[in-house]
């Protein structure tokens, strides 16, 4: 069994580059393997939004990403520059800031580039998802 990271930089619904992560990593947890980590960067922290609204016939990313957590424990990390830069926070970073509102919640994590640092070293393959 191998271990992945999968580093998404893709905003969802622009490019095919989110769907085309999620696919991947469903595909890699139905053939038995891992998929420990999700590290969402650039514009790809925008897959973590909680505001989403995607039409009924379409595919809701962050619904499926939550999912994926949900069936496989898989971490779903963003970055925390990356998040502030466009307005993704979670409830203690908009305090923090003096934010009215947040919009990034569990299963998503603000985080570091530390982690994703992290996910390189300790997992058996990193894939990246560009635009």
């Amino acid at each position: 069994m191998l271990s992945y990271a999968l580093l998404v930089h893709a905003a969802p619904y622009s490019t095919q580059g989110s769907l085309s992560a999620l696919r991947f990593a469903e595909a890699v947890v139905a053939r038995g393997h891992a998929v420990k980590t999700v590290f969402f960067y650039r514009d790809g922290v925008h897959n973590a939004s909680t505001l989403m609204a995607p039409p009924q016939d379409e595919v809701h990313l962050g619904e499926r990403w939550r999912r994926l957590h949900a069936t496989s424990q898989t971490e779903l990390l963003v970055c925390v520059a990356a998040g502030l830069r466009r307005g993704l926070v979670n409830q203690a970073e908009a305090k923090r800031h003096d934010l009215a509102m947040h919009s990034v919640e569990p299963p998503f994590e603000l985080t570091g580039l530390g982690q994703l640092v992290d996910a390189m070293l300790t997992h058996d393959r990193l894939i990246t998802f560009a635009p």
